[in-house]
């Protein structure tokens, strides 16, 4: 049996989202793989620096950033994370080849950013002849030693032409880069849903006739979210919404508390937001790659925002959006009201949804054909 390890980690949701798709699917296929996810932020413990020094690991830090919007500068503060992981190279590289040496897996995927060119430096000591992939989580890359480094041994697959572009700038030939049609979701995006939207309306409390949005801004959620629900109340706009709360408990109950002109339906953390999109007319949220791709699978045009506080990996991600005109990015969700009323437009909706119907995303089922190639696999499975 071919043992597949897969590295992620929880600064944000996708890398796990991500990690756990994969497992999923590779089990719904009966491929005959043994596919383990390795958390890498527990396997490096001990050389998180700042976890030294503030008792918090950087995953939470990250995650305590996103969840407050303190967001400002944080290219900067990129930069001196991967100042940090050079210095540490050395130390980094000796402990990964340690594990590899263990763990003896055929094929080592990662699905984490700034940690690749340690990873591949210590698979290559270890097993030289033996693959590794990195799968961009990103619409695209953000250079440089971002996702995609110049490691020879490393493979990459990409999500977008852009993301390709890339790959073949630092270097890469045809034989290292991968190409999906998209950024890979969890399986039961896929499963069919024949159900009546209108009738999960009323089932969520909300009014049938009224256009609904979602609002959903990553695995915990955001405060602007308050924000914008007062200023669609102040609008008067003919709306309801699906605000995700996500793992932000204390969001949840204040948007609970408030009493609002608006119909909502407020959701903590939950593994049904496929199911709830079915009941949405549009998302809002942050451009990060997952929320856009789970919008675009359920034919939902995005309300995005773009500007200094956009997280500088996902500002490429609101470019994509213009680029196919599946959306409305804004300068800041302060012109949120004009932007619903745009969208609310009979010609811009009917074109937008025109626009998003006319993708299809497989990455998910692609992915595992590339594992089957990279190990020596050669039959492909129809999905």
């Amino acid at each position: 049996m071919k043992k597949i390890h897969v590295l992620f980690h929880d600064a944000g949701g996708g890398h796990r989202n991500a990690a756990m798709a994969l497992q999923t699917v590779i089990s719904q296929q009966n491929r005959g793989w043994q596919v383990e996810l390795v958390q890498f932020q527990e396997l490096t413990d001990h050389l998180d620096v700042l976890r030294k020094i503030t008792g918090i690991r950087i995953q939470e830090q990250y995650n305590t950033l996103l969840r407050n919007g303190w967001t400002l500068g944080a290219t900067q503060l990129l930069r001196v994370l991967q100042a940090t992981i050079r210095i540490f190279h050395g130390p980094l590289v000796k402990l990964l080849a340690d594990f590899f040496q263990k763990s003896d897996a055929d094929l080592l995927v990662s699905v984490i950013p700034h940690f690749n060119r340690e990873i591949a430096e210590a698979w290559k000591r270890v097993h030289p002849e033996r693959p590794f992939v990195t799968l961009i989580t990103d619409i695209a890359d953000f250079p440089p030693h971002f996702w995609i480094e110049a490691s020879e041994n490393q493979y990459v697959i990409c999500g977008s032409e852009k993301a390709v572009e890339q790959a073949r700038a630092i270097g890469k030939d045809a034989t290292h880069i991968f190409q999906t049609s998209g950024m890979i979701l969890r399986p039961d995006f896929y499963v069919p849903d024949d159900s009546d939207p209108l009738v999960l309306r009323s089932e969520l409390g909300l009014r049938r006739d009224l256009t609904t949005g979602m609002l959903l801004f990553g695995g915990f959620g955001s405060k602007v979210m308050l924000e914008i629900v007062e200023r669609l109340e102040s609008a008067k706009l003919p709306v309801q919404l699906i605000v995700v709360c996500g793992r932000n408990d204390r969001l949840a109950e204040e948007f609970r508390r408030r009493k609002s002109s608006l119909p909502l339906h407020v959701v903590g953390f939950t593994k049904e937001v496929h199911r709830l999109m079915r009941a949405a007319d549009f998302l809002i949220g942050k451009p990060g790659p997952g929320s856009v791709a789970e919008a675009m699978m359920r034919k939902l045009p995005v309300i995005l925002e773009c500007n200094a506080w956009t997280l500088p990996q996902e500002r490429y991600n609101t470019e994509w959006v213009k680029e196919k005109r599946v959306g409305i990015v804004l300068r800041n969700f302060r012109e949120v009201a004009n932007g619903v009323r745009q969208l609310l437009e009979p010609a811009s909706l009917a074109e937008f949804r025109r626009n998003v119907g006319a993708l299809e995303n497989r990455a998910i089922f692609e992915v595992p054909e590339i594992f089957g190639k990279l190990l020596g696999e050669s039959a492909l499975r129809q999905n």
